[in-house]
């Protein structure tokens, strides 16, 4: 049991730093974006509106990123408190085919589908757009 946790926890950690790299990565595009200060030339609206895309999906995609690593860190938990593997809703065991596509899950398939029917994922968008 103690080789089998361990394997989730270097899954766990493998992925966090994926996404941490994956959120430095997009924190310093943005900083690098350009900036909306006026120009000597008018700016032309497919370029305003390509730059505004390109800004909704990099906050989109943090936002996914942040909310992973929300999960880690309940992993983890799950992992310190003997819960791990098990569904939250329900308690059966969740599949390690599922666990290893995705060492955050908390759900089982079919607890995982009913959830996302009666909460919809929310898109954000940021406040420039």
């Amino acid at each position: 049991m103690m080789k089998n946790t361990e394997k989730w926890h270097r899954k766990l950690d493998e992925r966090a730093a994926e996404l941490e790299s994956e959120l430095r990565t997009a924190k310093a595009d943005e900083a690098e974006a350009p900036t909306r200060t006026p120009h000597v030339q008018v700016p032309d609206t497919v370029d305003v509106a390509e730059e505004r895309l390109r800004e909704a999906v990099r906050h989109a995609e943090m936002d996914r990123d942040v909310a992973e690593l929300r999960d880690i860190d309940a992993a983890r938990e799950r992992l310190r408190t003997g819960e791990f593997g098990l569904c939250v809703d329900c308690g059966v065991r969740i599949p390690n085919e599922r666990l290893d596509a995705m060492p955050a899950s908390a759900r089982c398939v079919e607890c995982q589908q009913r959830y996302e029917q009666t909460h919809p994922i929310e898109i954000r968008l940021p406040p420039t757009l």
